[in-house]
């Protein structure tokens, strides 16, 4: 079995990011692993897809340290892989991070995996509705019932209306962004800085305008969704409580905040009810959902994290058993010969 992630940067990879844990956990299962960053594609002449790779050159490590080190050192052995004939592309790159020097890179990336599905490869997410979600507009296309109210535009009286609106409070935020960079909270204490907050944030685009959530003081919940379902093992559900360390509003683990265990309550697991739908429609196999009482603040079908952070605080093996289903769906795949379509598959 073959599996290759495509990641923004095998340089800037750390052994504590869920790929780094999916990775390793795959090589102990038994898949021939392949770490391909977002630059580095090759449509051949011949019609195969390639690409230069990073590649574990043991079987066995110590620990995920040593297992992403070497993998780092591999980078310049020159290896090719031809993703046209591995079984699994895992999409995990962060188009966020891409805006700046290389804004070209993820949409490249996700035409060379439709091609890749194309030929059989089962590709997760689906490429084509990543190419729908490569900002957060693609988070209107869910239930209004569970979206806080948003303004979505680079028209600076627009944003002080919508925050008029909300009684002076609000959060402004880059229409394209994650990791909690540039989110800024607007009260009445960063009122008069309102002009420089909208500034920074329109100046390479559009920004996203949403009404405060006064829970969101106490941080949120990341529900890690799997075949369009809670991830669930051992009884326990896939849910990260985030929180913020500090008096920074911001509640990102990649931001500097705190996690522990989290517990869905009513209204949190409705919000995932109703936003499971859209998950299963778009292929959407792996999927975190940041939850704020009855809202969805985000979701995040890039490069969803947590998988490092659920194991460390569980105990239990979520990253095994997504591997585990992996094996699943190369089954799938090889007894029903093309049957079900990529978007199918990824969902089954």
């Amino acid at each position: 079995m073959k599996i290759a992630f495509i990641i923004n940067d095998i340089m800037s990879e750390k052994e504590d990011y869920t790929t780094i844990c999916l990775a390793h956990k795959a090589l102990t299962k038994g898949f021939d692993v392949s770490l391909v960053s977002l630059g580095d594609f090759d449509y051949c002449p011949n019609g195969d897809i390639t690409a230069k790779a990073a590649k574990p050159r043991s079987l066995k490590y110590k620990n995920i340290a040593s297992f992403l080190k070497d993998i780092q050192e591999s980078y310049s052995d020159d290896i090719k892989v031809q993703l046209n004939k591995v079984d699994i592309i895992m999409l995990r790159a962060d188009p966020a991070d891409e805006v700046d020097k290389r804004p070209w890179a993820p949409n490249s990336s996700l035409l060379f995996s439709q091609l890749a599905a194309k030929e059989g490869v089962i590709v997760l997410n689906d490429p084509r509705h990543l190419t729908d979600a490569s900002t957060k507009t693609y988070f209107q296309h869910y239930p209004k019932a569970i979206r806080p109210k948003t303004c979505i535009t680079r028209d600076a009286n627009m944003i002080k209306k919508f925050i008029e609106d909300e009684g002076g409070k609000a959060v402004i935020k880059p229409l394209v962004g994650s990791g909690g960079h540039g989110v800024f909270l607007v009260d009445k204490a960063s009122t008069p800085n309102i002009n420089q907050m909208i500034e920074a944030t329109v100046k390479d685009g559009y920004a996203i305008v949403q009404e405060y959530l006064p829970k969101a003081a106490e941080g949120d919940l990341r529900v890690i969704t799997l075949n369009g379902e809670i991830l669930k093992v051992d009884g326990v559900e896939a849910v990260v409580h985030r929180f913020s360390k500090t008096e920074d509003m911001r509640s990102n683990i990649s931001a500097g905040g705190g996690f522990e265990v989290g517990e869905l309550p009513p209204e949190g697991r409705k919000v995932v009810e109703l936003a499971i739908p859209q998950i299963k429609h778009d292929g959407m196999y792996l999927a975190g959902l940041d939850i704020v009482g009855d809202k969805m603040m985000e979701i995040n079908v890039d490069s969803t994290g947590g998988i490092a952070e659920l194991d460390e605080l569980t105990g239990i093996d979520f990253s095994g058993a997504i591997i585990d289903d992996l094996i699943r769906k190369i089954e799938v795949r090889d007894n029903y010969q093309g049957y079900f379509s990529n978007s199918e598959i990824s969902i089954l």
